[in-house]
């Protein structure tokens, strides 16, 4: 692809879920929440909150020994599934993204670090409906999803998801709904930066001509 992502009408677009389809940061403090008192494990949420992104093991892995994560990831998942109708929410513009990428008759994928069972809950839950999603891939995973999908443009709210866009070629597109600042997504990659997905349908316009 062009440096740009010019000239690529048709191609596979990739977004990324939490923080940058969905608002989903009440709901996974919530259940880092439920799982501290669940198992007397102290959690810090903001600690949590800047990592926002990774894979719910690594995360798990700053506060349990190896051994009791799988049991935490369970225990999490189970608070996680009840508390997701009511905290979790589509972001500004993220119905209205996916929709600019089918009208241009190109493939909507979410290409996600959490869960497969989550992840099309929270996708339900929000009224949003993509192509197709990819689960449970993060930092360079996703980059070997938009590399098999021949992805020109991958659009995240981490610098992680910025550095798997650019090792993959795909024109890396940040969003500052997350945790990270536009500072934070250019350094490690972001060709252009968005305050919200509100401005990604006239932004895409330019990648098809």
């Amino acid at each position: 692809m062009t440096a740009d992502g010019h000239g690529h009408r048709g191609a596979p677009v990739g977004f990324d879920l939490d923080m940058t389809l969905i608002d989903s940061r009440r709901v996974i403090l919530a259940s880092f929440a439920a799982l501290s008192d669940a198992t007397g494990v102290p959690i810090d949420p903001a600690a949590v909150d800047r990592r926002l992104g990774i894979k719910l093991e690594d995360e798990l892995g700053f506060w349990f020994p190896a051994e009791q994560v799988p049991a935490a990831v369970r225990v999490y998942r189970e608070h996680y599934l009840r508390l997701a109708g009511p905290l979790t929410s589509a972001l500004p513009g993220a119905r209205e993204a996916l929709d600019a990428v089918k009208a241009a008759g190109a493939r909507a994928v979410v290409i996600t670090a959490k869960h497969e069972i989550p992840a099309r809950l929270s996708l339900d839950l929000a009224g949003l409906v993509p192509d197709d999603l990819a689960a449970d891939a993060y930092g360079p995973e996703k980059a070997a999803v938009l590399i098999a999908l021949g992805a020109a443009v991958y659009v995240g709210d981490t610098p992680a998801d910025m550095a798997a866009a650019a090792q993959a070629g795909a024109h890396a597109i940040g969003v500052t709904t997350g945790s990270f600042t536009e500072r934070d997504l250019r350094a490690a990659g972001a060709q252009t930066v968005l305050e919200s997905l509100t401005g990604f349908p006239a932004l895409y316009t330019t990648f098809t001509l």
